[in-house]
C-alpha cells in the first residue's frame, strides 16, 4: 500500500493542507458501446459507440489498484453495457481469480440480457462462482426508454435468489416498483418526467447530461459559479474510472484524461499527478471551468447566459475545445464527446 506522501503534489503542500487521496476504487469500463443512449449517460454511451478493454489491461489496472489501496482496494466493471461483451467479462473475472488478485466489488449492467429464466440463473452463478460481491442493475425512467421492465424485474428476483438480498443493489428500486413511461408522450410531458427524476435524482451534467437535461434544468448566472475551483474534486477523489483504451479519468471527471494505464502504471499515474499545476487541470483545480473562459471566447466559443452547474460549464467549454482540436492530451477520447 502507498503512503500520501509518495504523491508529487503531497510531498510539497504544507502538513496542514488537503492532500490528495489514495486511489482506492477503480471502474473498468469494459466498452463504450451500449445498447442504450440514456440522455443522462456521462459516458455518452451508445450502441454506435466502441471499444473492449483488453484482459491485461484490465488485469494490470487491477494489480495497479492493489499495489496503491492494499486490501482497500475495490474494483468494479461497468460500461456502456459489459453484458454485450459477456465473454470478456467473464475472461477478466477469470484471470482476476487466477491471479489470487482481490475479488470484484461490484459488476453493473441495466438488465437488457435477461432474455429468460435460464440465461440469467446461468449469468449469475458464473458471477457468483467468479468471487464478484455485488450485482447492480441500472433501471430508471432513462434507461426504460430502452430496456424492458419485465426482463429488469425478472434479473432482479432471481439475482436475489442465487446471491441474496443483501449481495444486489437496484438503481433505483423506486422506478423497478412504479417504471416512468416515456414512449408516446409528447415532448413537454417527456421533459416533466425527466425533470422529476432529475429532482429525485439528481444529474452530474457530464457527457450527454450536459445536453437536453442540463438544458431543462434550472440554469444559473455564470457570476454565481465562476467563484467554484474543481481543487476538492481532484484531491478528493477517492478512485478513478479507466476506460477501454486505457485512458484514466479522476472520480466522475469523464472525458478529462489524467494518464493512460498503457503509457504507465497506474500506481506511477497516481504518484506523478499533480492536479494544481500550469496546464488544463490545473486552470480547472485552482480556478474551476470559469477560468478557461476567456481564452475559450477568444477562440470562439460562445457562452450561454446561464448553466445547470459548473459541470456543465465544464462540458460545454471542453465540448468546443475538443471539436476543435485543443487540448488533445488531455481532453478526449473522442466517445466521451461524440
Amino acid at each position: 500500500m502507498s503512503e500520501l506522501s509518495e504523491n508529487v503534489y503531497n510531498s510539497r503542500v504544507a502538513r496542514n493542507e488537503p492532500k490528495l487521496k489514495l486511489w482506492r476504487s477503480a471502474g473498468l469500463l469494459l466498452t463504450y458501446k451500449c445498447n442504450c443512449a440514456c440522455e443522462f449517460c456521462y459516458y455518452n454511451c451508445s450502441p454506435e459507440k466502441g471499444g473492449l478493454m483488453p484482459v491485461d489491461s484490465a488485469i494490470n489496472a487491477w494489480r495497479s489498484l492493489e499495489k496503491l489501496a492494499g486490501k482497500q482496494a475495490k474494483v468494479h466493471l461497468t460500461g456502456g453495457e459489459p453484458f454485450l461483451y459477456w465473454e470478456r467479462l467473464v475472461e477478466i473475472l477469470e484471470q482476476a481469480k487466477k491471479e489470487g488478485l482481490a475479488p470484484c466489488d461490484l459488476v453493473e449492467t441495466n438488465g437488457f440480457w435477461a432474455v429468460s429464466e435460464k440465461v440469467a440463473a446461468e449469468r449469475l452463478k458464473v458471477l457468483d462462482n467468479l468471487g464478484v460481491r455485488r450485482f447492480k442493475i441500472s433501471t430508471d425512467p432513462f434507461h426504460q426508454e430502452y430496456v424492458d421492465i419485465e426482463v429488469v424485474r425478472r434479473l432482479a428476483r432471481i439475482a436475489k435468489e442465487i446471491l441474496g438480498p443483501q449481495r444486489v443493489l437496484i438503481r433505483w428500486q423506486k422506478y423497478l416498483d412504479n417504471p416512468v413511461e416515456l414512449t408516446g408522450l409528447d415532448a413537454e410531458q417527456r421533459n416533466k418526467k425527466l425533470l422529476c427524476a432529475m429532482e429525485d435524482y439528481p444529474c452530474r451534467f457530464t457527457g450527454r447530461a450536459a445536453g437536453q437535461l442540463a438544458a431543462l434544468a434550472k440554469g444559473k448566472p455564470i457570476e454565481s459559479i465562476a467563484a467554484m475551483n474543481c481543487s476538492s474534486e481532484f484531491l478528493g477523489a477517492k478512485g478513478v474510472h479507466i476506460d477501454p483504451f486505457g485512458n484514466v479519468f479522476s472520480g466522475t471527471c469523464s472525458g478529462i484524461v489524467v494518464g493512460n494505464i498503457n503509457d504507465k502504471p497506474l500506481e506511477q499515474i497516481w504518484k506523478q499527478f499533480d492536479p494544481s499545476g500550469s496546464d488544463f487541470i490545473g486552470t480547472l483545480f485552482h480556478h474551476g471551468p470559469a477560468g478557461l473562459l476567456d481564452k475559450a471566447t477568444y477562440q470562439g466559443y460562445e457562452k450561454a447566459s446561464t448553466y445547470a452547474n459548473k459541470c456543465h460549464l465544464c462540458t460545454s467549454i471542453r465540448q468546443f475545445l475538443f471539436d476543435n482540436g485543443l487540448h488533445k492530451s488531455v481532453i478526449g477520447p473522442g466517445e466521451c464527446y461524440s
